[in-house]
């Protein structure tokens, strides 16, 4: 013990620096043997054992700290800009002072970097030895940054910070009373994201009795709760919460909801066959059974038309094939199948077009248009005619058009009509200005010189006559007009 302390004493006492003669060997190799000597001492007196000990500078600050790494990387800098403005000043041409290399690395954390059988035979060595293990501090985030994670802010504070972006730790928000208050400051910064991420902490954190029972007197963070069970499919929480809220109705339509999640048909008809025991409102009854009649009837015209198209017994089948199944397909989308290939079915025919529509109480206005459609995409030009034509009680007959014949008449344009037939329509449009405007659009040139003929129009006529064809039956028919004396022009 006391030869150490007389090691550390000649140490301390001693100074590896002398003073500058022209004698003096200034090379590079005494002054690595005084590294050397140093290195050497230093190791006698620390302590190998001791290295779980926190070792400290002169300055007190824990070696291995940041600030002490700033300021060992800041005095190799210097020393190292020092000896080269010395090497500058001694103005000697028989040699040049080599400059020092700055290290970063410490002495303490060259031994710690070393096994501790082995030593180093020079500094040099130490420095250049590529096995050596870097055991240089890593610079640490600043603090300011952990307070995101670990700081101790209220409930209000972290939902400002939550709007901010920035990530914060819920967990410290441990009582029921802490969570309460974090969520209606959550509901009272007018952010959904923040409500949702604290109703998923609540949901994660408290028993479901408790979060619905306060949830039912806070309604804004309620309604944030079913959207996201809702949207994230968590189907059986959902429904544990509108039971405890006595929301029969839409219970029974969460329940409802699952058909979309079963793929066999059969299978999806007997669920729909037990929803329409569920709870539900009237007016909702009425379509869950309309839901499962349609989709009985598509299941019987389905089997139909396969063994149909399989056969060829169908020239209709076979001139136009089916481009997918009917199976799950909605009211209108049957409709304009059953029309388009079932047109002339009797009614008693489950793919009768007039059977869908007196089962599903199809209005006028929806059939006209739906079969219309089907059958001008046919070029059926006689059903057009058929369907369009209404018969009163004394046996006359009419066209009649529930959803107008300025729509008729785009309708049948859209499927290639013939002039003949667009014409036929066109006429039948009762705004004059609507009639001229789709006869010029469509050129049905009949059409517009009749209607300038009855509004005794004489300019718009011979401006007309431009354009139509030189020759044509169209301009004979307008000089025809316009020589007529008995019409009493008005222009």
């Amino acid at each position: 013990m006391s030869r150490v302390r007389a090691d550390e004493e000649e140490y301390w006492h001693s100074s590896k620096f002398r003073a500058f003669t022209f004698d003096d060997e200034d090379d590079e190799l005494s002054q690595l043997k005084e590294s050397k000597r140093a290195v050497n001492s230093l190791r006698d007196i620390v302590d190998d054992d001791d290295d779980d000990l926190e070792r400290v500078s002169w300055s007190g600050e824990p070696v291995g700290s940041i600030s002490w790494s700033i300021k060992e990387t800041a005095s190799g800098s210097t020393s190292s800009l020092d000896g080269r403005d010395s090497s500058l000043q001694k103005g000697s041409s028989s040699y040049a002072a080599l400059p020092k290399q700055a290290s970063s690395y410490s002495l303490s954390s060259l031994f710690k970097g070393r096994n501790k059988l082995s030593s180093f035979q020079s500094l040099s060595d130490a420095l250049t030895d590529t096995g050596v293990k870097n055991y240089a501090p890593e610079l640490r985030r600043p603090k300011a940054e952990y307070k995101d994670y670990s700081g101790d802010w209220s409930p209000k504070d972290t939902v400002r910070r939550m709007q901010r972006g920035k990530v914060c730790s819920l967990e410290r928000f441990r009582s029921l009373q802490d969570k309460l208050v974090l969520l209606d400051e959550a509901v009272a910064g007018h952010d959904g994201n923040v409500i949702t991420a604290v109703l998923i902490f609540l949901k994660r954190t408290l028993r479901r009795e408790i979060l619905f029972r306060e949830l039912e007197v806070r309604q804004v963070a309620l309604c944030h709760l079913i959207h996201f069970l809702r949207e994230t499919g968590e189907q059986k929480f959902l429904l544990d919460l509108l039971r405890f809220l006595d929301r029969t109705e839409e219970v029974a339509l969460s329940q409802y909801r699952e058909h979309l999640n079963i793929q066999d048909v059969e299978k999806r008809r007997e669920f729909l066959k037990g929803c329409i025991g569920l709870p539900f409102s009237a007016e909702d009854t009425s379509h869950i059974q309309d839901h499962y009649t349609l989709l009985e009837r598509q299941i019987i015209i389905e089997a139909n038309d396969r063994h149909l198209e399989m056969a060829g017994q169908s020239e209709l089948f076979r001139k136009y094939p089916r481009k997918a199944s009917i199976l799950n397909m909605p009211l209108v989308t049957t409709l304009f199948y059953s029309c388009f290939y079932h047109y002339t079915e009797a009614e008693g025919m489950f793919s009768s077009p007039t059977n869908l529509k007196k089962t599903f109480k199809i209005p006028d206005k929806q059939y006209v248009l739906t079969a219309l459609a089907a059958r001008a995409k046919l070029r059926a030009w006689g059903d057009v005619d058929a369907l369009l034509t209404t018969k009163n009680w004394l046996g006359y007959t009419k066209k009649k058009a529930p959803i107008g014949f300025h729509r008729v008449v785009e309708i049948l344009q859209r499927n290639n009509a013939p002039v003949q037939v667009l014409q036929e329509y066109v006429r039948l449009v009762e705004d004059v200005e609507t009639r001229l405007n789709l006869a010029t659009k469509y050129k049905c040139h009949d059409v517009v010189i009749e209607t300038y003929r009855d509004l005794k129009d004489r300019i718009q006529l011979t401006a007309y006559k431009g354009k139509v064809e030189r020759g044509s039956a169209e301009e004979e028919k307008i000089n025809s007009i316009l020589s007529n004396t008995q019409i009493r022009w008005k222009n």
